[in-house]
Formats: C-alpha cells, structure tokens, sequence
C-alpha cells in the first residue's frame, strides 16, 4: 500500500471533520426552524388571538353546597383566574312545616257548632300555628296550665288584631288590672270583639308584647297592627302568647283557640274527648297522630285539670290544628296497651272522636245542634 504524507492526512482529516460540524449545523438549524413552525402554529401569541368569551354552566346549590360563581367571564390564553368559589351554608334545624295554603275567609263556620271566628295574629310569611309541644291546656314550668297558645316568632315580628273591635287593655298588668312590670304577660293587649258567641262577648289577648302600638279605647280592625312580638314577661324566649276568652256572667274564662283561629284552604282540625273506663277525662295524655299518606306525626297531650274550659258543644280535652285534609290513624298508649283508630280530616272542619279507657275508641257523629241547644 502507498504511503500518505502526514501533512496531506491531516488536511484530509480537518476537511472530513468541518464537513461532519458544517452538516450537524444545518440539522440542527432545520431542526430548530421545524420546532419554530410548531410552536406558531400550535400556540399564537397574544397579539394574534382574540379573547374568548366563555359562558360558565349553570349549577344548582344543593342543601350542602352553594356555587357562588356562575357570571359569564372573559378568559384569554396568558390570563389567571381564581378557580369557583364554594360557600357551606351552616346546619340549620329542620323546618318545623311546609308551606300551607291561604286561610279561609273569617267568619268561617260551616256547620252551627264551629266557630273559626279569627284570623291569625300573625302574618301567613311567619311561623303562625301554635307550638306543638306546649298547646292549651298543656304544663310547662312551675306546673302553670296553660291558657292560651303560643306562636313562636322572632322578637320584633308585627302582631296583628285577629278581629275588629276595641282595646280594653294596652300595656303592663294585664294580669293584676295596674301597672306592674312584674306581671306574667309583660307588655299585653285585650280586645273586646264587636261579636261574640252564644250571646256572651268575645274577647282575644296578645302577651309577651316588645312594644304597644294602640292605646286603651281604640277601635281596630281585622289585620290592624297591635305592636311587636317579644319575650316581656313570664317568659323561656321571644314568642307570641294567644288567647281566646269568652265573656260568662262578669268572669273571662278561657277557651282553645285552636278552635277558634281558621285553618288554612283545605286543612282540618281534630278535636276529642279522651276518657278512662269510668267516663272521667284523662289528664295528660298523649296521641299521636300519623298521616297515612305522608307518615308525618302530630303529637299533643289532653288538657291538665286547671283553669281551663272545654267549648260547650264538643266538651273536649284534645285538640290537634292544621291538618291536611286525608286520612289519618290516632294512636294512645293507655294502660301499656296501644289503641289505634283510622280517622279522616275534612277540609274546613272538626273532625271529632271519643276514647272511652280499655273500650278504645268510637267515633260516633255528635248530634247537630237545633235552635234550643243549650250547652
């Protein structure tokens, strides 16, 4: 083999190698002239993209969560935004009813023994339905019977005359007849109605007043503004104490308003007389009534002996408001044995059974008054 001169390999040598470099450099520029075709076709720059506007969807805030955010907003490719908002709504107890339907007109009295004389002291946007657990007739503290009912509202709600007719009473010492700051309804008002009943004057009594709008001598009307709700008084907290009483030779005596405020559109009242074996009315004790339909469960106890008074047609001790009209089953516990009875609610009326001790229950139809029923 021929020998090549050094000088001539090393000139060979350094041509190849800048051919090799000379090559890898046009690669590389190629390469890099590909990546940036990529790149301005795959992301445009700011200037050659238009902003987007993208409508967020709508979502529904459910029991445990609220979206707070849902406007439409204007969103670029370079631009940050904060990401949704939640809001937890703290617990809250469980609603004490559903919504009920408008009253019936007053004076509501489809048969000649009821008497839905009054509306409610309390507007329909408010709790306005006796408490369930403290009704006439029940005990609370200091084994008081109670004389009327109470309507739980919130300190400041308006108080409403529940029918025409003129103040006797407005202010401290309902109870005693002077002033008295002391005195168990706080700040209260009575009214005498223009009607009555059975030829003995009515009358309506509003306690726990946080303040007085009328004065003694006034007229008002149906729906006219008597004050503010409070807890003046006697009193475990801000509510409404309601009364109905009924005018007997000088003396006011109590009656269950229950029977007396209007039921709403379509609801019923149950009223019953619950006895032992012997005949004599049971104090104290519990029903319980469940609607067949939904399963809901009213409660209430019968009359404790106090000073309060039956109505003179349906000599009750047991009276459960505001049911929906349908049907219903009422159950007692008398002497460890259950006794159960499938009732139905008519819309506008009282519904009416008897309990008798170990005989349970009958239901037998109280006979309509004519024009000479004495109570």
């Amino acid at each position: 083999m021929a020998r090549i001169a050094p000088f001539r390999l090393i000139t060979f040598c350094g041509i190849a190698t800048l051919f090799l470099l000379s090559a890898s450099a046009c690669q590389l520029t190629a390469t890099l002239r590909t990546a940036r075709a990529i790149h301005e076709t795959a992301i445009p720059s700011v200037v050659q993209t238009e902003q987007k506007k993208i409508t967020l969807p709508t979502v529904t805030p459910t029991p445990e969560q609220a979206i707070v955010q849902d406007e439409v907003q204007d969103i670029s490719p370079l631009q940050t935004h904060d990401p949704l908002r939640f809001a937890f709504p703290t617990s809250v107890a469980e609603p004490i009813s559903a919504w009920r339907p408008a009253q019936y007109p007053v004076p509501w009295a489809l048969t000649p023994f009821d008497h839905f004389y009054f509306s409610r002291p309390i507007l329909a946007d408010e709790v306005n339905w006796p408490q369930a657990d403290y009704r006439y007739g029940g005990v609370f503290f200091e084994d008081i019977v109670h004389t009327g009912v109470d309507i739980s509202v919130p300190k400041g709600t308006p108080v409403l005359a529940s029918g025409s007719g003129k103040i006797v009473w407005a202010g401290f010492g309902f109870l005693s007849g002077y002033y008295d700051e002391t005195d168990p309804y706080g700040i209260a008002v009575l009214i005498r109605h223009d009607f009555g009943f059975q030829g003995a004057a009515l009358y309506t009594v509003y306690g726990h007043l946080d303040r007085v709008d009328v004065i003694k001598g006034q007229r008002v009307e149906t729906g006219s503004l008597l004050g503010l709700s409070g807890e003046t008084g006697k009193t475990s907290g801000p509510h409404l104490h309601f009364e109905v009483r009924l005018e007997e030779e000088g003396v006011l005596t109590t009656r269950n308003p229950e029977l007396w405020l209007v039921p709403p559109q379509g609801w019923g009242v149950l009223a019953g007389r619950v006895m032992n074996s012997n005949g004599a009315k049971l104090d104290g004790q519990l029903a319980l009534v469940r609607s067949k339909e939904s399963g809901q469960i009213w409660r209430a106890e019968t009359y404790h002996n106090g000073n309060i008074h039956s109505d003179p047609y349906y000599q009750e001790n047991l009276v459960i408001s505001d049911l929906p009209a349908g049907n219903y089953v009422i159950e007692i516990n008398h002497l460890a044995k259950i006794y159960s009875l499938e009732i139905a609610i008519q819309p506008g009326l009282v519904s009416y059974i008897t309990f008798r001790g170990r005989s349970g229950f009958t239901q037998e139809p109280l006979s309509i008054p004519g024009a000479d029923f004495s109570p």
